[in-house]
């Protein structure tokens, strides 16, 4: 079974930086699709970005293109994403994804194993 662990939230200022980390174990990671979600309080989830199981290809949602980067490592079981520029309006719990189709996009989808999810807060 798959089993996906997120850490690096907290809590920063606008326009800070942070990176957030997925550690996928129970399988290999390499042939898995993987992504984030966010869920801020009272909205509803929203797709942020997605990356294919060779690293290749990305997909973003257009609120964060220019500020954040997915990236994995195959070696380490690992998943990155890189935020920049960060602002309030970004605060939410941010889940890690996997599944083993990159397609269709994970925006119009729900991937099959998801992570608890780690908090991030932008403060003003």
């Amino acid at each position: 079974q798959v089993q996906l662990v997120e850490s690096g939230g907290g809590l920063v200022h606008d326009g800070d930086s942070l990176t957030l980390s997925c550690v996928l174990s129970g399988r290999a990671f390499s042939p898995y699709a993987m992504g984030w979600f966010r869920q801020a309080p009272g909205k509803e989830r929203q797709f942020v970005a997605a990356i294919t199981s060779d690293g290749t290809t990305t997909e973003y949602t257009d609120s964060v293109k220019g500020r954040f980067t997915i990236s994995r490592d195959n070696a380490k079981s690992t998943l990155y994403l890189e935020m920049n520029n960060l602002k309030p309006e970004d605060t939410a719990v941010y889940r890690c994804v996997a599944d083993i189709a990159f397609l269709p996009s994970f925006r119009t989808r729900r991937p099959d194993y998801w992570g608890q999810g780690t908090q991030v807060t932008v403060s003003s």
